[in-house]
């Protein structure tokens, strides 16, 4: 196992004053486990310690961010951001947050107080765990000075004493509580879960007067809303900041204990920044009755935000990437064009192809593959035939009504079948549902002849069906017409012959 611990970012009392309300009392009750909901997005293992330690069991979703460094720099970024000025312990500019990491949980608390106290010793943290003084573990406290008075400092002399004598002197549980520390003892953790609705009540440190004041409050709200949301994987659409009223009467008018103001969002956002602006708008609009003492911050309505998968392909023009924006902006990289290119160079203009579109009905000739540095860059327009090779205008395919009965897989070529009574035979006879789909294509193509291959014979005269059996199930097959002999031509009278040409 491993363990880091950080110190709580910020945390508040309960706000559980006997005039509160019962939804505000429950509110109040978030606020101490509020201040670890960040963590969550690391780990489901999180626990609060102390209450003001934050630990984290990372074991088992280290490798998900990269390894155990890279997953340490994104905790403390993410400790930071929680922390976010408001309760943060003051940090000397470009130091890193305090921390501590150990195979267990009371080591790595351990190793955190030794790094508020400055004396952290990076890189020799397991190897050392023996010379740990003995007020680092919160169960020794009370017995630091007589443990001293015999010298014994750290945790490696404790751990030296007969256990037989330490048990009667100091008791059983303190002795239970060393062998957690040094991983011979389970250790037993109350995790952090996440409430299934939020509302988070503070109590105001001082009498707000002003909007400003409000929303200065409201920050740390707003921090702990943002831990939820990533935990739950949520974007907020609504949310409602109540606040309470010191006063019951003013000149003798009655003051209702509580005011509310409700923001709304056009799309499910995580971006506190934007929602911590427009409840600055809306409360510059709102005038107090009287001076508030406490606030409540409700999330009203929210749906889910998935997070965007980075793509395969480089970002460009032309695919690859993930789309730009304020949001997702694009990383930057080379584009898909210019990949192609330097491949195409590298390998050869034939080793690099692309599918070009053409207008031709005869299915094998509705794509074929050109060199990409050819294609790329141009219109997606569909080409006939007889124009892409004599270079004339492009011309788009018309749809046809029965263009969804096309099979999604091509034989090439197709396949001769034989004939019983008229009918194709594939695997036993074959019952005709669908057709005759009629088309004469390829006039304009000169073929070779092939007297297997109907693909080959440039004309193209067939009938296609869609037909089924027991055995070949959905198969899409033609009948191949003849075409008709030349002016003053006797023709060789012959029986059509059939074709497997796609499945489906």
């Amino acid at each position: 196992m491993h363990w880091i611990a950080l110190p709580l970012p910020w945390r508040d009392e309960p706000a559980t004053s006997p005039a509160s309300t019962g939804a505000a009392a429950a509110a109040g009750t978030m606020a101490a486990p509020a201040a670890g909901w960040w963590a969550l997005r690391f780990t489901p293992r999180v626990a609060l310690a102390d209450g003001d330690t934050v630990l984290l069991e990372v074991s088992t979703t280290e490798r998900l961010w990269g390894g155990r460094d890279a997953l340490r720099v994104l905790v403390l970024q993410a400790w930071a951001e929680a922390a976010g000025g408001q309760g943060a312990l003051p940090q000397p500019p470009g130091m890193q947050p305090p921390w501590g990491s150990g195979p267990t949980a009371l080591v790595a608390q351990a190793w955190l107080r030794m790094a508020l106290a400055g004396h952290a010793p990076r890189g020799q943290q397991e190897p050392a765990v023996h010379t740990l003084p003995l007020h680092t573990l919160t169960a020794l406290r009370p017995h630091v000075a007589s443990l001293e008075r015999m010298g014994c400092r750290t945790w490696g002399a404790l751990r030296a004493l007969p256990r037989a004598g330490l048990a009667r002197r100091l008791g059983a549980g303190v002795l239970r509580v060393l062998d957690q520390a040094l991983g011979e003892a389970p250790e037993a953790h109350a995790w952090l879960e996440l409430p299934e609705q939020f509302a988070l009540a503070a109590e105001l440190p001082a009498l707000a007067t002003s909007a400003d004041a409000l929303l200065w409050s409201a920050h740390r709200c707003l921090t702990a809303l943002q831990g939820w949301l990533q935990a739950r994987q949520q974007g907020a659409l609504a949310l409602e900041l109540a606040w309470r009223h010191d006063l019951r009467r003013i000149d003798g008018v009655v003051i209702v204990p509580t005011q509310a103001l409700q923001v709304r969002t056009a799309q499910a956002t995580q971006d506190m920044a934007h929602l911590r602006r427009l409840l600055a708008e809306n409360l510059a609009r709102t005038t107090l009755a009287a001076p508030a003492n406490q606030i409540t911050l409700r999330l009203l309505e929210s749906a889910p935000l998935p997070h965007r998968s980075a793509s395969l392909l480089p970002p460009g023009d032309h695919g690859g990437g993930c789309p730009g924006g304020a949001d997702n902006p694009a990383s930057p990289g080379e584009a898909l064009h210019q990949l192609l290119e330097r491949l195409s160079a590298r390998l050869g203009p034939e080793q690099v192809q692309a599918p070009v579109l053409m207008a031709d009905h005869r299915p094998e000739l509705m794509q074929q593959w050109r060199p990409a540095a050819e294609v790329l860059g141009r219109p997606s327009t569909r080409r006939s035939a007889a124009t892409s090779a004599g270079g004339g205008a492009e011309a788009a395919l018309d749809a046809s009504p029965d263009a969804l009965l096309l099979p999604p897989w091509l034989l090439n070529p197709p396949q001769r079948l034989a004939v019983q009574g008229n009918r194709p035979c594939h695997h036993g006879l074959l019952r005709l549902l669908a057709g005759p789909h009629r088309f004469e294509a390829g006039w304009w193509a000169a073929g070779d002849g092939g007297a297997d291959d109907p693909t080959h014979t440039g004309l193209a005269l067939r009938d296609y069906f869609v037909a089924h059996n027991a055995v070949a199930g959905l198969v899409w097959v033609f009948r191949e017409r003849l075409a008709p002999p030349p002016d003053g031509a006797q023709g060789l009278a012959r029986p059509p012959r059939w074709f497997l040409h796609g499945v489906f």
